[in-house]
């Protein structure tokens, strides 16, 4: 484990206090959690970028040919 300082302004340091005792952790915890969560949801979303980029694109047949339908269009199936 590492410590690290971080400056709060007053009133963010009174509610992460506040909060911190009311989940019965302390602050360092809270951060800590916080943090975790959040590289977290980076994390998912890198994934879920990566996946989607990785999809071949549709291919637009041009206008002679008509255009795609809005269930063409938006079939979420096909994205995931």
């Amino acid at each position: 484990m590492k410590n690290v300082t971080i400056t709060l302004d007053e009133e963010t340091a009174a509610w992460a206090r506040v909060y911190a005792a009311t989940h019965n952790m302390s602050v360092s915890r809270l951060v800590g959690e916080m943090l975790q969560q959040r590289m977290g949801e980076l994390h998912e979303y890198d994934r879920a970028m990566r996946r989607f980029l990785a999809k071949k694109p549709i291919k637009f047949k041009g206008p002679a040919k008509g255009y795609p339908k809005r269930e063409e269009l938006y079939d979420r199936g096909r994205l995931r």
